[in-house]
């Protein structure tokens, strides 16, 4: 099973989404972003990595030097459709892969997903953004 998919998965049966995974140095340490409906405290990150040490040793003989398992943060990651149309009416910040018009970076509202395409407020003009042309999006943090 692809580490994404487990990691998925499990973290769903626990009752928490799995934000983010990123792999760096050399695939050593893996850092695991979670969150559920409420926000997520410090017990959750203990908890979710004491399960996932264990997991990831039994199921997939994973080599890894060190986990780090943490919430998103206020300017989290927007990936999936579905985080999309959850965020509708957040404030984001869009990169693209391919330019559309000559920009490939972008900061507007999100106004909801129709068709595969992103709809985005920026400075009261929609643009409709191919989500298969994203290449990250964050939320822009409210204070």
């Amino acid at each position: 099973m692809e580490l994404n998919s487990l990691l998925e998965s499990t973290l769903q049966g626990l009752g928490y989404e799995l934000v983010d995974l990123e792999l760096s140095n050399h695939g050593k340490l893996l850092r695991v972003f979670i969150d559920k409906p409420d926000g997520i405290s410090v017990e959750d990150c203990a908890l979710v990595s004491h399960h996932l040490s264990r997991l990831l040793a039994v199921e997939m003989d994973f080599d890894y030097d060190r986990l780090e398992v943490s919430s998103p943060g206020m300017d989290r990651p927007v990936k999936k459709e579905a985080d999309f149309v959850r965020f509708c009416g957040e404030k984001a910040q869009v990169r693209l892969r391919v330019p559309l018009q000559g920009r490939k970076k972008f900061n507007g509202i999100l106004r909801g997903v129709k068709d595969g395409h992103l709809q985005l407020e920026v400075e009261g003009d929609m643009i409709s953004l191919d989500l298969a042309n994203i290449d990250k999006a964050r939320l822009v943090p409210q204070f």
